[in-house]
């Protein structure tokens, strides 16, 4: 006789919580894709400050620093956009339109995306019904989601 198998169950998500933390996460999106990078530059002119009770096997280099963060930060925002990107693509389509509305740098409304974007129209009650559906794929793949 086979014994059954026991088969883990996931654990409850916050919905909440997991929907802010998803929420964040399009809006960093949509603000690394709209906002430009400004490159850092430094100082030339010398400044003296007197330091007491500083650590003295410290140095620090201000331009390699500086040099560091131009070069890493662009390509930190563009990774993340990327992953991003892949994530949405391997959503279903009609989550995958919803979305791809959702991180247009125009915002648009909920019932505009429900009445608008969708042919046919759909009702409020799948709107947000794939909406969560969605935002729980993109938490698993971002390892974002948050459990009761």
């Amino acid at each position: 006789m086979l014994q059954p198998v026991n088969i883990p169950k996931l654990r409850e998500l916050d919905r909440k919580r997991t929907k802010a933390a998803v929420e964040d996460a399009l809006e960093k999106y949509r603000f690394f894709k709209t906002v430009t990078f400004e490159i850092r530059e430094t100082a030339v002119t010398a400044s003296y400050t007197e330091r007491l009770h500083g650590r003295t096997n410290e140095t620090s280099d201000k331009t390699a620093d500086v040099a560091v963060y131009n070069v890493d930060e662009p390509e930190r925002r563009k990774q993340y956009c990327e992953r991003i990107e892949r994530i949405i693509e391997r959503l279903p389509h009609r989550e995958k339109l919803l979305i791809q509305e959702m991180v247009k740098p125009d915002r648009v409304y909920n019932y505009v995306v429900y009445n608008q974007i969708f042919d046919p129209p759909i009702s409020e009650y799948t709107f947000y019904k794939l909406k969560w559906e969605a935002f729980k794929k993109i938490a698993f793949s971002l390892n974002i989601q948050v459990y009761l």
